[in-house]
């Protein structure tokens, strides 16, 4: 055999070598994206039954709100809603924010995502500082009657979301500062995303329901 064959043969070994690289790396590429998939279904039917807890609250909110003979506990007239409307802005300008970030980590401008990803945290806090400033200057109680536990139980419920909704953020901001984390995908920033548009749009029906039908 000739030396010109010889390469010949090495040239077509290498060559099938990395064909069969490249197609084991689509495989587990493709492996990867179907698991990313499978869990981000799994994280859509989560939602899905937090919502069908939060609808039953605002069900029973309305129904008990048109029944109740003496909705307001006594000495209360009205809901202050200056301050809770400027925690609305705030939050429904997160969900903005939090999106841009997503757009900044798929286009790979980590610095942007981490920016806008922080700022996100930043409106979320604000927003559970102010509810923790208003629930500490009303006059009535999680006891005083049916508005009042449903007032505590409404807001409180969504808080904790919202805190869960930060802690969540703060473990993806966190990840992104291990070097090579969100090159095989951003399913945990994606579902913290989908979660954060969530919370914003429970909080939109619950302003309505409490501080806007008074």
């Amino acid at each position: 055999m000739s030396n010109t064959e010889s390469k010949a043969i090495q040239l077509e070994h290498e060559n099938t070598f990395d064909e069969i690289a490249l197609i084991n790396k689509a495989s587990v590429a493709a492996h990867e994206h179907d698991e990313e998939g499978n869990s981000m279904f799994g994280f859509i039917a989560f939602l899905l039954s937090e919502s069908v807890i939060f609808l039953s609250f605002f069900v029973g909110y309305i129904v008990y709100k048109t029944t109740t003979i003496n909705w307001l506990p006594s000495g209360v007239e009205g809901l202050e809603v200056r301050e809770p409307f400027i925690n609305t802005i705030i939050l429904v300008s997160s969900s903005f924010t939090i999106y841009f970030a997503e757009k900044a980590l798929k286009n790979h401008k980590l610095w942007n995502f981490r920016l806008f990803w922080l700022l996100t945290m930043a409106m979320g806090s604000y927003f559970l500082y102010g509810q923790a400033v208003e629930w500490s200057a009303l006059k009535f109680s999680f006891t005083s009657g049916v508005f009042g536990g449903m007032f505590y139980l409404l807001t409180g419920f969504h808080g904790l979301h919202v805190l869960t909704g930060v802690i969540l953020q703060t473990n993806m901001l966190a990840r992104s500062f291990i070097p090579g984390n969100y090159e095989n995908g951003h399913f945990g920033v994606d579902a913290t995303s989908l979660f954060w548009h969530f919370v914003d749009v429970i909080w939109i029906v619950l302003f309505l329901l409490l501080y806007v039908w008074q």
